[in-house]
């Protein structure tokens, strides 16, 4: 009889340990009772930056980020915003996000919360529906000489869900790419002679400075890409003695697109005569190596970083040198008819 009566006192006390648990299950997150805390729920939000030609994560050089929430209809939910580029170079690093569930898209901005951005929204996104959503160039980049080297931009966007029964937040990964773009231009006479970068004007001309919400390119009018830095090098000496010269520019500007078609031009203060007037995404595709079976779109936007080497003789040019992740392509007695 006390044997039994041992059993039994386990038994009820593994009964209770059991109850206890499930009753500790309910009040961590249940949702019937209303003076219980409900369960989180929404998302946890890491963001890459690998769609560039070193398949490398390079998020850390994100030094802000503003990311919008619409719902399956269109409509806007909220925003978030991090500024803090440290939490951004840790790859542990996550943004917590609260939602109710349903479906969403997320679309994703980096670059444009910092104070020194060169793009802006047309309208506030909390004003508009996801598909009226339009990102600008700051005019002002266009005629002021301090603001000519543009801010990066980056953009990503992706469709996520959050169910009612999750206890958790999920895990998403948005995937970035840079919108961007630098380009050096470098001149050197054939013969080695000096060289002056203040004889000639440098350009880009393009149609590119409205985005909209999928991150294409809105038609506008085109605009010119004038230098944010430009000057005269001396890359070494020359075999009958005396110094080589090289002028240059640098000149960035917003995404390349295939449907559109921007021109590289350079010309001399002299007379007016382009001495380069180039179709420039013809040329920058020549560095894609044949057996990368990339398409010409996803090397643009995977490639931000560009170099062009132009040898001039009596005034126009003779060779061309596109340099690009140390590859180099050279084209002689070149024809843009």
């Amino acid at each position: 009889m006390e044997i039994r009566s041992f059993s039994d006192s386990i038994k009820k006390a593994i009964a209770a340990t059991m109850i206890a648990g499930t009753m500790l299950s309910f009040t961590s997150c249940d949702r019937i009772h209303e003076d219980l805390q409900p369960c989180p729920q929404g998302l946890r939000l890491r963001f890459i930056y690998e769609y560039n030609m070193e398949d490398a994560n390079a998020f850390k050089h994100v030094d802000c980020l503003t990311v919008l929430f619409y719902d399956s209809d269109g409509n806007y939910v909220k925003t978030q915003t991090s500024t803090n580029q440290e939490d951004h170079k840790d790859d542990n690093w996550r943004m917590t996000v609260d939602l109710a569930p349903g479906d969403y898209t997320v679309i994703a901005y980096g670059g444009m919360e910092c104070p020194e951005s060169s793009f802006s929204f047309v309208s506030q996104p909390s004003t508009v529906r996801m598909d009226q959503i339009e990102v600008e160039l700051d005019p002002d980049c266009l005629t002021d000489p301090e603001k000519r080297h543009l801010h990066d931009l980056y953009y990503g966007r992706l469709e996520v869900s959050v169910e009612e029964t999750d206890t958790e937040y999920r895990d998403y990964t948005v995937e970035m790419m840079k919108d961007t773009n630098n380009l050096r231009i470098m001149l050197q006479q054939a013969d080695g002679t000096t060289i002056d970068e203040d004889d000639f004007i440098f350009k880009v001309v393009d149609d590119n400075t409205l985005m909209g919400w999928d991150n294409e390119v809105i038609p506008t009018h085109n605009v010119e890409y004038l230098p944010w830095a430009r000057g005269n090098s001396s890359p070494g000496s020359l075999p009958q003695g005396g110094a080589a010269t090289v002028a240059y520019a640098e000149i960035s500007f917003p995404r390349l697109v295939t449907y559109n078609s921007p021109k590289l031009i350079v010309t001399s203060k002299e007379d007016g005569h382009n001495v380069i007037d180039l179709p420039l995404l013809e040329y920058l595709w020549l560095l894609k190596s044949a057996s990368n079976p990339m398409e010409p779109q996803e090397f643009f936007d995977r490639e931000s970083r560009w170099s062009l080497f132009f040898i001039l003789q009596n005034g126009i040019w003779k060779q061309l040198q596109i340099e690009v992740d140390n590859w180099d392509v050279r084209i002689n007695n070149p024809d843009f008819e």
